[in-house]
């Protein structure tokens, strides 16, 4: 079963239990989804020989009809679209530079039924990104978490894993407990200290394949928690 096979079976379990009658007629989400799948293919920019930075964060146009329709149900139906578009750019080693969202838009000039997708590269922290050839592109220098191909950069104070909804990166994980691991930055900027500790997780933390209660990581460390592989590095945009 192909990425997008198992996008639409994910997406019409949930719409199909509770916002069927919503869409017949109208914009479905696994159309969505496609869209945003070639959006990603058309403009997905080379870094290296395998590897290829795509947009995260995109806006969907709707016409007046479909907004009304699927706006209110945008926060569970992005909760089922997110995996398949993730599911995509790990199969396509495709590589984002910050948290991937999904917008909607109100176009009038729309009909019902048709749709528009825009997209940018954007950090974390909002802004833009310049990508190779005048496009946006990953900042050097900052070292990120690497999970699932979303970049996560390491600033202070750091970031808190785990499956519950306090977490600042949130793992759908069955081998993530809700607070799992703390990352923490301290130090000077340009030359952080950067420790993981456990927070008493079920599964423990691996670090370069060996079970830690707190160390410290830097460039190249390999961190496994669940089934969920990461890893710090500095992107370089070559």
């Amino acid at each position: 079963m192909g990425v997008f096979d198992k996008a639409e079976k994910r997406i019409e379990s949930a719409v199909g239990k509770v916002f069927a009658r919503a869409f017949k007629g109208f914009v479905h989400p696994v159309e969505i989804v496609a869209g945003i799948q070639r959006e990603l293919d058309a403009e997905a920019k080379l870094l290296s020989r395998d590897r290829r930075l795509v947009p995260n964060a995109f806006t969907i146009g709707l016409s007046k009809a479909d907004y009304d329709r699927l706006v209110p149900y945008t926060k569970t139906l992005n909760a089922e679209i997110l995996p398949g578009i993730r599911d995509h750019a790990s199969e396509r080693h495709y590589v984002f530079n910050g948290p991937v969202t999904i917008e909607y838009t109100l176009d009038e000039s729309l009909p019902t039924g048709q749709f528009t997708v825009s997209s940018e590269a954007v950090s974390s922290d909002g802004t833009p990104e310049p990508t190779p050839g005048g496009e946006p592109q990953p900042t050097s220098g900052t070292l990120v978490l690497e999970v699932n191909g979303v970049r996560h950069p390491l600033t202070a104070p750091g970031i808190l894993i785990g499956r519950g909804a306090e977490a600042d990166l949130r793992l759908n994980d069955p081998g993530v407990s809700r607070r799992h691991a703390m990352i923490t930055v301290s130090g000077d900027p340009d030359h952080p200290v950067i420790t993981i500790e456990d927070l008493g997780s079920t599964n423990g933390v691996h670090v370069n394949g060996s079970r830690v209660t707190k160390t410290r990581v830097g460039e190249g460390t390999r961190i496994e928690i669940g089934s969920t592989r990461m890893l710090i590095h500095t992107p370089t945009g070559s």
